[in-house]
């Protein structure tokens, strides 16, 4: 699909039931109450001259060009700032408004070259435009006078530049950072003619507050502020829009090309769910699609000491078959597995599983969804009906009351976070539940109510509590529950929550949190009236996780905040396609729609559709797959798009599993901290070089489109069908339209989806049916999925993870804004300049107990392994506990994560790790597979 018409019209669109009529040019437009003059007119397709006017900002006023007549009174008003009335008669072009516009044009052109040939912008420079509109042909003003024209040029940030000698003082850029990020990061700094655009107080871009989310880029209507990218390679020759390959927000963006490169990724306009806006990985660290450690060739080797060796596609793939097939002949059916990644596809991943049951005849099919939302889905489904988020993203702006709880919105769902900043400004309140105290708790404009820095893994205990001041309060919503509950589950949960052992004092002794907190935050919860609750990995990640989303559930339904705009439970997915790998089957127990394998009706058609007899029983998960390969009888695994050896908790464990299996296949981009134990490596596709759809959060499926030719000559999808041709089971596809159309067969929730739909909607968000022919944003609406919602009691029982005199701290992990997961994508980026390696931060209570000085270099030991990394002191910690990331493998943070994993679906225990910190004169070191496997010996 082409970019779409991304005609400005100057003002935001207003929503009103109330309209107005009025005459612009002789022209009668009617449009919503408290709409522009401006937008009236450009509705009506008359153009009204603007510089700091633009549809996602507020109207200004302060460039002048934008000046009507109105009948009936004085003077000339701008079309930006006036609203239109009823019967009001405007005029935009007159004698006197092209002589008044003219001169404020040459006003401007006066301290800027007038040739737009000299403009770095080429034909996108607003400013030119605007001068070629009102007819300035040259300039009288400032011969040999002051001017701005030998202003040093801004480089510092690594993705932009800023020439203050080209700005104009519209203040677009300053309107964009406050209104559409909320950062606050810009201003004007000084007065009169010495007046210039700042990032921060006389600070360069890479000393301010700047994110670097491209807001500002994105709205500067000259070329003071543009990407370097550009002004390297040029101008685009086509544009294409796609899907960002990064978080689970999904953002739509305009892929600009100019041949076979990439010339600058431009968030869409008009795409959901980002309206426009971006964050820095999405706008900007695409780099690494064509960084040279791509891997452009297959290779094999027989074993994991040996070196690698570049062979054909056909080689490869025939190798690779014909040990699977060895080792599944010698040690049975089920000696083999696949892992997908919530990177790839939805098409890729239906394709990986479809392999493994079909093919290989067995369900050890997993997804690394497995190590952070698989709670989600066990509780949401038991509960509601569905194994998925409530909302769309932009039911936020209904909430009054918003609660995040184990998430980080601000550094790993940017996007999103500028919009529940949006509201938060506009008054909703807040409630921030996190052992650390990220950003959110307070930062420009926006402060939380209640900051419940809890002790880590007590989220239930917390969460109980305030289920138990809202029902002892009286402050629950009977009528909700006698409606959509089902009666008898909510007495029997009422009856438990109600007891002492549930109560905020009780839990205060658990949680570290005063009782009094617990409970005003449990009142403005409850109180609403619209309230809604947004969570990440640090409440699944946990022994205790599918109980804390039951526990958040049970919150919801017993304050009614479900089943409309601004409230429900809504799942922060921390990856681009987590949602759609659990849709389309990735997991050993359920196919597509999150239907059970041992259902004879759902076998039956999956059976049809692929000829062959499928098992009936369900496989093994990614942590038994890893014991049954030490066991023996686990020995031959494909994995695409996932470094298990990063990301898996207890790494040593994981390492020794891998090498002790005969056949490991890695299909990816790069050669990750799992390809160490491959002897076969496929290269993957970046996507930049496939067609597809992703599946975000907020359930909405939107089209990934191929921008550039894939650099290893196939797209993925294409690289499991000829794998599966080769091991002797054909699946024939000639598009990945095809793939959605069969999914589309076989699966309830997206039967009315197709490409054809995905082009004329842009994206859809399932179920979608003849029910809901278009998509359904808001889940649950009128009745639950299961008919009555089901209230769980939710015991809480600690972790078996506990502090002791040799490991008094608590670990937990997350990740920062610049990196993403393992970081295999962003560490080939220039992002890399504002996180170049993973630190630990502790409070400065504790490091002053061990000696520990900021930057020094400490041992972080648990009962699984120790690493070695510099510290940062903090008081976003609170005492007795710790935070790192895992973006870096020379951390290989994940060796001193344990085995502890969540009761219900094996999610592991990340969140909670007791470990000691020592000050140390040792340095990391870069280890390759033997090291790891005589570490692990040892």
């Amino acid at each position: 699909m082409l970019a779409t018409d991304d005609k400005d019209f100057g003002t935001p669109e207003r929503k009103s039931d109330k309209l107005v009529t009025l005459e612009v040019d002789g022209c009668s437009v009617t449009v919503p109450e408290g709409t522009s003059v401006m937008r009236a007119a450009a509705l009506a397709d008359i153009a009204i001259p603007k510089l700091c006017a633009t549809d996602s900002l507020e109207a200004f006023g302060s460039c002048r060009l934008c000046l009507i007549e109105i009948d009936g009174r004085n003077g000339v008003p701008a079309s930006c700032t006036t609203v239109a009335e009823p019967g009001m008669k405007v005029r935009t072009q007159s004698e006197r408004l092209a002589k008044l516009r003219r001169n404020v044009m040459e006003l401007y052109m006066s301290d800027h070259p007038l040739d737009p040939f000299e403009c770095k912008a080429g034909g996108r420079c607003e400013l030119h435009e605007m001068a070629r509109v009102v007819g300035l042909e040259h300039v009288r003003y400032n011969h040999g006078g002051r001017d701005h024209l030998a202003l040093e040029i801004d480089d510092s940030n690594p993705y932009f530049s800023f020439d203050p000698t080209r700005c104009i003082l519209c203040s677009r850029c300053i309107r964009a950072c406050d209104e559409r990020q909320g950062t606050f990061a810009l201003t004007i700094d000084g007065r009169g003619f010495d007046s210039l655009m700042s990032p921060g107080q006389h600070q360069h871009y890479s000393e301010s507050e700047c994110v670097s989310c491209g807001a500002c880029v994105q709205a500067c209507p000259t070329d003071a502020l543009m990407e370097k990218t550009l002004l390297e390679k040029g101008p685009a020759d086509r544009a294409l829009i796609t899907t960002c390959g990064y978080c689970g927000v999904g953002c739509s963006f305009k892929a600009e090309v100019r041949g076979d490169e990439v010339v600058r990724m431009v968030p869409n306009k008009n795409g959901l769910p980002n309206h426009g806006h971006s964050c820095v990985k999405g706008r900007f660290a695409w780099g690494y699609a064509t960084h040279p450690d791509r891997v452009r060739k297959p290779m094999i080797r027989q074993r994991i000491t040996d070196p690698w060796q570049e062979v054909p596609w056909d080689e490869a793939l025939n190798y690779a078959a014909s040990e699977l097939k060895r080792v599944q002949a010698k040690y049975g059916c089920g000696s083999l597995g696949g892992i997908s990644s919530s990177r790839c596809t939805n098409e890729e991943a239906y394709l990986v599983q479809k392999l493994v049951r079909a093919g290989f005849g067995n369900n050890n099919i997993d997804t690394c969804a497995r190590v952070c939302h698989s709670p989600t889905g066990y509780g949401l489904k038991a509960a509601l009906g569905t194994p998925a988020g409530t909302q769309d993203f932009d039911s936020v702006l209904a909430s009054n009351v918003i609660m995040v709880i184990g998430a980080n919105p601000t550094e790993g769902h940017p996007v999103f976070a500028s919009i529940m900043k949006r509201r938060l400004r506009e008054g909703a309140r807040l409630v921030v539940v996190d052992p650390r105290r990220v950003d959110l708790v307070r930062m420009p404009h926006v402060e939380a109510d209640y900051f419940l820095q809890l002790k880590p893994g007590t989220n239930v205990a917390l969460l109980n509590a305030m289920s138990h001041v809202i029902v002892t309060e009286g402050l629950a919503q009977e009528e909700f529950v006698r409606a959509r509950c089902e009666p008898r589950e909510y007495e029997r949960w009422r009856d438990f929550i109600v007891q002492p052992r549930n109560s905020p004092e009780t839990a205060e002794q658990m949680t570290c949190v005063p009782a009094e907190a617990i409970r005003g935050a449990a009142r403005l919860y409850a109180r609403g009236p619209n309230s809604a609750i947004y969570y990440g990995l640090g409440v699944t990640e946990h022994s205790q996780g599918s109980t804390a989303v039951l526990a958040m559930i049970n919150l919801a339904m017993v304050t009614g905040n479900l089943g409309r705009p601004g409230v429900g439970i809504n799942p922060l997915r921390g990856q681009n396609n987590v949602q759609g790998s659990n849709d389309i089957g990735s997991f050993p127990h359920e196919y597509s729609g999150y239907r059970h394998v041992s259902d004879p009706q759902v076998r039956s058609a999956f059976e049809h559709e692929w000829g062959v007899t499928l098992d009936a029983e369900p496989g093994l998960r990614i942590p038994n797959m890893f014991d049954a390969a030490l066991d023996g009888s686990f020995k031959g695994l494909y994995v695409e798009g996932e470094d298990i050896a990063q990301s898996d908790p207890n790494s040593q464990h994981v390492a020794e599993a891998l090498a002790a299996m005969e056949i490991v296949i890695v299909h990816d981009i790069f050669l990750n901290e799992t390809a160490r134990f491959a002897h076969v490596f496929l290269p993957g596709s970046s996507f930049l070089e496939k067609n597809g759809t992703f599946t975000n959060a907020e359930r909405r499926i939107s089209m990934v489109r191929k921008v550039l030719p894939p650099l290893a000559g196939m797209e993925d999808w294409e690289v499991t069908c000829a794998l599966a041709r080769a091991f002797g089971y054909p699946m024939n596809y000639s598009h990945p339209s095809e793939i959605m159309d069969e999914l589309a067969r076989l699966t309830p929730i997206f039967a009315g989806i197709s490409y054809e739909k995905l082009e004329r909607l842009g994206s859809i968000q399932w179920p979608c049916n003849d029910g809901a022919p278009e998509g359904t944003p808001v889940m649950h609406v009128g009745e639950f999925v299961r008919g009555k919602g089901r209230f769980m009691p939710t015991e809480y029982i600690p972790t078996d993870e506990r502090t002791t005199p040799r490991y008094p701290l608590i670990l937990t992990t997350g990740r920062v804004l610049t990196q993403y997961n393992v970081g295999t994508q962003t560490r080939r980026t220039k992002n890399v300049t504002w996180y170049e390696e993973d630190r630990l931060e502790i409070h400065p209570h504790d490091a002053e107990q061990r000696g520990i000085r900021d930057n020094d270099w400490v041992e972080l030991s648990s009962r699984a392994g120790s690493i070695l990394l510099r510290a940062e002191l903090t008081e976003r910690m609170q005492p007795g506990v710790v935070y790192t990331t895992f973006h870096y493998p020379e951390t290989t943070a994940n060796v001193v994560t344990t085995e502890n994993s969540d009761w219900a679906t094996n999610c592991p225990e990340y969140k909670v790790t007791a470990v000691q910190v020592l000050r140390t004169s040792r340095r990391p070191e870069r280890r390759t597979a033997e090291h790891i496997l005589h570490a692990a010996a040892v």
